[in-house]
């Protein structure tokens, strides 16, 4: 369990250290903030979403290794899907790492599986979940800024 534990918090530096999808894409049609107070993670979230679809997405900002890693496989996940498995992902995600739903995320979201375990520190939880709720909050065009207090 260790060495897959490593592993977890390898991908998880890799992230934090070479963001995907950092700074802000040219063109976006959707755009949210989100800030998590308690520990100083900030994050805009672009979009480019057309015909129902998440054709592009970015995000820009500062946060924690787990929070930065976070935003940057969401990004990489949600790239070419519609809005509505966005917002499928997003529920599942929070379930995971919340510990609503006791299971491993698959089809197509195993690779999120290195957050959770974060479900054992609740204020891990908000820098996991953060540039996921600021997505919601940028798909459902939401303009005031998303906070994980």
């Amino acid at each position: 369990m260790s060495d897959l534990r490593e592993l977890y918090q390898e991908v998880i530096l890799d992230h934090y250290r070479s963001p995907r999808n950092f700074g802000h894409h040219q063109p976006s049609n959707r755009e949210a903030k989100g800030n998590n107070p308690l520990c100083g993670d900030k994050f805009t979230v672009y979009a480019l979403v057309e015909d129902g679809m998440v054709k592009d997405i970015s995000f820009e900002g500062r946060g924690c290794a787990i929070s930065t890693a976070s935003a940057s496989l969401m990004t990489e996940l949600l790239k070419g899907q519609t809005e509505q498995n966005a917002q499928a992902m997003f529920e599942r995600f929070r379930g995971v790492v919340t510990g609503e739903q006791d299971q491993r995320l698959d089809d197509g979201l195993d690779k999120l599986n290195v957050l959770a375990g974060v479900r054992g520190y609740p204020m891990r939880v908000k820098c996991a979940t953060l540039a996921w709720h600021t997505l919601k909050a940028a798909l459902n065009q939401t303009d005031e800024t998303v906070v994980t207090e």
